[in-house]
């Protein structure tokens, strides 16, 4: 067949067959290509790279060091250390067995011994840390816990007497160290769920309410959307956080309107000597403090407002000239205001009940209490103690009734507390605060990115 006749037949299968000469060309290609890969070397050959060898003298262990080293191995002891919070349904031994220890002595010191019985004495949740031996032997636990001072906490120790299966406890006193915290979160129910959904302590959140509640109606103005940021105190017990301390500052977004204020203790002391109060300042330096609180409790949820309702025990609808402040029994009941008491004891359906003058004609009453802790012609201060909440005279559950009078007439105790007079920082501290406002404002700014990062 000559050459030219050959190139036509390969010119027509091309077009007729397109397709699967193309496809067999590609196929014969890569199987080449693979083939080609599969033989290809990666490296040199093992057996052309060059031998060499390497030989070093060894010294033996002198027979002492060995001996030395085999008993220092002998006589070291791990030591572990584990920490559980305690339980309510915990005895001694249960409380060491989740620890992972197994000592007869250690479960009979903490039964017997006075200091020893505190870990399980009260509220549970406390914190224990134990340091063991690898044979599961108490060597030292310790606890802390808070007090009543918010300079000091007290902390107890269990330690394993040396060479002995006894053991010696002592309970120990130490300051806090103090921290600040930043947080921020918006308002969607109550402002206690937006305290939980934050993850603030639930004491950081009675304080905000208690700070603006002269200028923000918790009860009846609070709006899903408000927002608010917070400086706070954490004391901390041996890297513990132990409780929450007191607000440095904090910003409230109520209904669009924004209200600031932090803490200040002017420099200085008072007539009598002793350091000059601290409290809590708007940022341009007006006092928050009001001659009149607006609540005799701290913020609580309320029962009734200042209106009509319909009487549970008397079946009828009735003027509730006053506001019912829901609290469980035994509650402080303390004083919007400084004033004389003008009477304390029992009276009709207020049952025990406590009437205090203050200036201007002005009166306020305290009735169902459990207790009452103040006499008549005593002059009691503003935010004192004067009974405690209870359910006495014609009151269907524990709560507190409370009346702001003035010239025998009822009044919203919200309203006397807005007109209430303020105090400014005295004039020889602004140079101070101003300073120390500048930095509130900073860190309420970064506050207040917490929540929109989480947010994003």
């Amino acid at each position: 067949m000559s050459l030219s006749r050959v190139l036509t037949a390969v010119g027509e299968s091309l077009r007729r067959h397109p397709r699967r000469i193309t496809g067999s060309l590609a196929v014969l290609l890569l199987g080449t290509g693979v083939t080609a890969f599969g033989v290809a070397p990666l490296a040199p050959d093992a057996a052309d790279l060059p031998v060499r060898q390497v030989l070093e003298a060894i010294e033996p262990l002198a027979p002492q060091s060995a001996k030395a080293q085999t008993e220092a191995l002998a006589d070291f002891n791990f030591k572990l250390f584990r920490t559980e919070a305690t339980r309510s349904s915990d005895t001694a031994a249960s409380l060491l067995r989740r620890l992972n220890l197994d000592d007869a002595a250690a479960d009979a010191f903490l039964r017997s011994d006075a200091n020893a019985q505190l870990i399980l004495a009260g509220q549970p949740g406390k914190n224990v840390t134990v340091e063991a031996s690898e044979r599961q032997q108490l060597l030292k636990l310790s606890m802390r816990w808070s007090t009543d001072d918010e300079q000091m906490f007290q902390r107890l120790v269990i330690e394993r007497s040396a060479g002995s299966a006894g053991f010696t406890s002592r309970i120990e006193t130490a300051p806090y160290i103090r921290s600040a915290q930043l947080a921020s979160a918006a308002v969607q129910t109550t402002l206690f769920a937006a305290i939980d959904d934050a993850r603030i302590p639930d004491g950081v959140g009675v304080q905000i309410a208690e700070i603006f509640s002269t200028d923000i109606d918790f009860r009846r103005a609070l709006r899903k959307g408000d927002r608010f940021n917070v400086v706070y105190e954490t004391l901390e017990a041996d890297g513990e956080t132990m409780r929450a301390g007191r607000v440095l500052s904090a910003e409230f977004v109520n209904g669009g309107k924004t209200f600031q204020a932090m803490w200040f203790q002017p420099p200085g002391q008072d007539a009598a000597g002793a350091p000059l109060k601290g409290g809590y300042y708007t940022l341009d330096g007006q006092s928050l403090r009001r001659s009149f609180l607006s609540s005799p409790v701290e913020f609580s949820r309320i029962s009734s407002g200042f209106s009509m309702r319909f009487h549970p025990v008397l079946q009828t609808w009735r003027a509730h000239n006053g506001t019912d402040f829901a609290a469980t029994t035994g509650t402080p009941a303390r004083t919007i205001g400084d004033g004389v008491v003008e009477f304390a004891g029992v009276q009709n359906g207020f049952g025990n009940v406590v009437f205090v003058k203050h200036r201007n004609n002005m009166e306020t009453v305290y009735a169902h209490l459990s207790k009452i802790n103040v006499q008549v012609g005593q002059a009691v201060t503003q935010g004192q103690t004067i009974g405690l909440v209870g359910a006495t005279g014609w009151a269907t559950g524990p709560h507190l009734h409370f009346e702001v009078r003035i010239n025998g007439v009822q009044q919203d105790p919200m309203t006397v507390a807005k007109q209430s007079d303020v105090v400014p920082v005295p004039a020889a501290a602004l140079p101070q605060f101003r300073q120390l406002a500048n930095g509130f404002r900073n860190q309420l700014q970064a506050a207040a990115t917490i929540d929109q990062t989480r947010a994003e």
